[in-house]
Parts: C-alpha cells; sequence; structure tokens
C-alpha cells in the first residue's frame, strides 16, 4: 500500500506519533543546500520575485504530466488520518526553501512548526501544518491562518505570538484575543506546487494552478472558489497534488484529497466534486477524518452503489466511453435489447439516486447506508445488463428483446395480483349468490 506517513508534516498525539519531516528517498529533490539561499532576510514578509521563468521543455518530459510512472500506482488510502488541517499564509512557493518549516530565515513558519511540535501531546486532534501563499493587501495576507473543517481565518499572525496563538486556538480550541476569526464560506482549493521541494510539484502544481483559474474565472466562480499554491503534502509521485476543503448540504466540512490531477482534470472536478458534490474516484486518494483503510471501504461501497468502477481511467477515456455510448443510447431507442449485450453503457444502468441524497463527497457511514437501501430495488435491472457477457458495442445484428420474464417489473406484479383478486372476488360473490338462492 502506497503511504505518504515518512513523507508529511504531521503533529499528532503521542500514542500515534511520527516524525516531524521525514525525507522521501523517492523524491526528485532540488540541492538541499538551498535552504540558506532561498528565504528572505530575518522573516520579513516581502514577496521575492520568480526564481525562475518556468518549466523547460525537458522538465516536462521528465517531471510533468508525461513523466515516466506517472498514474502507474493506486491512489486511494495514501492520506494518513489527520482530523485538522492548518495553513499559514507565507510569501510564494518561488522562494519556498525545500523545508520551509526549518528555515533559518523563515521565521514565523520555523516557530509556528516548532510550537506545534512542542505542543502535540496536548493536542486534542492530530494537526497537520502546511503553508500556503500570501500576498500583502489580498485575500490572503502574509501572517493569515485558515483552519479546516473549522472554516476559519485569523488575521496577520506575527512571529511574536506564535505560543499564544498555539495555546489559544490549536490546544484549549479558544479564540485568539488579537484576532477575531472569520468564517471561510466557499470552497478552497490548495495545490502543491512546491518545487524546491520537488521538481514534479514544480512543474504540475502552477500548471493545474493556472487551469484552476481560468476555468475560475469563465465560469464567474470568483467569491464562490478560492485556489492556492501549497507547501509539500506527502506524496511527490502523485503530482499534480490537489486538496480541496468545503461544506457539504449537512453543513459538514472534509478536505478531499486528488492525485495525478492534470489541467484537463481541472473542468471535471470543478463541476463534479465542487459543482455536485461528488468524488471522483479515479483521481481520488483520500480524506481528512478517515484512515487509510477507512479511505479504501468508502471507495469500494461507493463503487459498488454506482454499479461499476471508473478507477484508473483519465479523462480522455471517460470521453471517449462518453461518445461510444452515445452510439449505443441511440440504438437503443428502438432496441431495448441493447442492454443485454451492453451493460457497462451508462444508459443502460439503473436510475441514479437525487443527488441530496447520494451526492455529496463528505457522506458519512449512515448516509452510505442509506444510500445502499435506496438502490435494493434497482439492483433487479442491473443485475441482467451486468450478467448478459456481452462486451462490445451493440449493433442491430446482436441486439434482441428481452424476453417477457426479463421484462418482468415489480409493477406487472402487482397489476397481476390484482386482477387474480378480482376473480377471486367475483367468483366467491357468484358462489353466495347461489346459495342464497
Amino acid at each position: 500500500m502506497a503511504s505518504i506517513r515518512d513523507e508529511s508534516l504531521t503533529f499528532i498525539n503521542p500514542s500515534t506519533s511520527s516524525p516531524i519531516a521525514v525525507l522521501d528517498g523517492g523524491s526528485f529533490l532540488l540541492d538541499p543546500n538551498a535552504n540558506s539561499q532561498i528565504g528572505s532576510a530575518s522573516g520579513s514578509f516581502q514577496n521575492e520575485g520568480f526564481l525562475d521563468g518556468g518549466s523547460s521543455g525537458s522538465d516536462a518530459a521528465e517531471f510533468g504530466f508525461s513523466r515516466p510512472g506517472f498514474r502507474q500506482i493506486p491512489l486511494v488510502g495514501t492520506v494518513e488520518y489527520y482530523d485538522r488541517h492548518v495553513f499559514l499564509c507565507y510569501k510564494n512557493p518561488q522562494v519556498w526553501p525545500p523545508r520551509i518549516e526549518a528555515a533559518e530565515f523563515d521565521r514565523l513558519p520555523r516557530l509556528l512548526s516548532a510550537a506545534v511540535a512542542a505542543r502535540k501531546g496536548d493536542l486534542k486532534k492530530q494537526t497537520r501544518l502546511t503553508i500556503c501563499e500570501g500576498h500583502d493587501g489580498t485575500e490572503t495576507s502574509n501572517g493569515d491562518v485558515l483552519i479546516f473543517p473549522d472554516m476559519i481565518r485569523y488575521r496577520r499572525l506575527t512571529h511574536f505570538d506564535v505560543d499564544t496563538f498555539v495555546e489559544e486556538v490549536l490546544v484549549k480550541h479558544g479564540e485568539w484575543l488579537p484576532g477575531t476569526p472569520e468564517a471561510l464560506r466557499s470552497s478552497y482549493i490548495f495545490v502543491c506546487a512546491h518545487g524546491t521541494r520537488d521538481r514534479r510539484c514544480g512543474v504540475c502544481g502552477p500548471a493545474v494552478i493556472s487551469r484552476f483559474k481560468e476555468e475560475i474565472e469563465l465560469h464567474g466562480l470568483q467569491g464562490k472558489v478560492s485556489v492556492s499554491p501549497c507547501s509539500h503534502i506527502g506524496g511527490h509521485k502523485y503530482a499534480g497534488n490537489v486538496i480541496i476543503f468545503g461544506s457539504n448540504i449537512n453543513g459538514e466540512v472534509t478536505g478531499h484529497w486528488y492525485g495525478y490531477v492534470t489541467p484537463d482534470d481541472v473542468p471535471v472536478l470543478l463541476e463534479k466534486h465542487v459543482g455536485k458534490g461528488e468524488i471522483v474516484d479515479w483521481l481520488w486518494r483520500g480524506q481528512m477524518g478517515l484512515s487509510e483503510e477507512d479511505q479504501k471501504r468508502s471507495q469500494e461501497l461507493r463503487l459498488q452503489l454506482n454499479g461499476g468502477t471508473n478507477v484508473g481511467r483519465s479523462t480522455n477515456e471517460l470521453t471517449q466511453k462518453n461518445e461510444i455510448s452515445s452510439t449505443v443510447c441511440e440504438s437503443q431507442v428502438k432496441f431495448a435489447g441493447c442492454c443485454q449485450a451492453n451493460g457497462s453503457s451508462p444508459c443502460c444502468q439503473p436510475p441514479s439516486v437525487p443527488e441530496k441524497m447520494g451526492g455529496s463527497p463528505n457522506m458519512n457511514g449512515r448516509e452510505e447506508a442509506k444510500l445502499r437501501a435506496e438502490k435494493k430495488s434497482s439492483k433487479r435491472q442491473s443485475s441482467w445488463n451486468n450478467n448478459s457477457g456481452g462486451k462490445g458495442i451493440c449493433t442491430r445484428r446482436v441486439c434482441t428483446m428481452p424476453t417477457w420474464f426479463e421484462s418482468w417489473e415489480r409493477e406487472d406484479s402487482y397489476a397481476a395480483l390484482a386482477v387474480i383478486g378480482a376473480a377471486l372476488s367475483v367468483a366467491f360473490a357468484y358462489n353466495s349468490y347461489k346459495q342464497l338462492r
């Protein structure tokens, strides 16, 4: 099983404690000596300029979306269990050193990381600390702290206030008196773009972020969806790595992790996950609040309820399947038996449960059990579809009309019982009438 347990910056209770930061031996790291050269002096918040002009063609081939090994490792179950995610807004990826939480000249992230580590035995929630981009004078200024699933923001934390902040907010779950917590109401998307830590993230992350920003502007989602680059979250090999935080219809908040995300996958994530609350399983790594095994079980249950699997399929493969399925559905208008030879076609699948019942990516165990009950009535239809044995695209030559038994529905049974009952009633009444005479 793939794991990021040895890669992530995580602070947890002592019973399950793990090292604060351990080098991922399989990553494509840059020069570790760059620590003392990239950060700005004395923890200043002034953003530096870009270190380079972008990725070269050779970098894209070696570390981008066509790199060797891309989409070769299963994703589900690669998020270590944790309860709370804290993001510190600080500068930008171009000036983050490989180990920003331990960089000598980046005082605020270093002190916050050390303070959380020192109090890990007092933390009631397993807490993950990550750096995200900050720009003074914008929505996410340097020193701002975002906390999920609390969905709150504290403004302008300084290195003088770190110990008090950790004590009052993260340990005691109270409020930090110098600041007032602001509620976060939109969806928040974080993309790992920590190029000084791993070149795969440095090549893939910015491309994914650019596409997110384009789609957000194109669909007028400004103020509803926020996207920001973030530091190393674990799992370099899964770049592009994306985390999406947001509330479901029940008001519950959790963070869903996606891996192997390409720019072409961005519209799908916005439409399915953000827009409809549906998990995109072929890119899903796991989520905050679930163990690795629970993540696997959760996906297995979803796939059972959906009557199939799309894990491991790329966006292009799914697009091709949809084009093929449209041809099949046209044929089914006149030939209802097509489903016997093409049970995997979307037009042959049982009706979906309404979105408010099963559309939430934050679905808990009780809701999933309820969904299972809702879909029992449609299993009879899918059973003969899936057991038909045909795998090719159906045509008029191979499509046959279903037998009366295969097309028999529950309503037909009720109608037959009603007719039989009526006939028995008439016979009983006639017999009584004859006896009275």
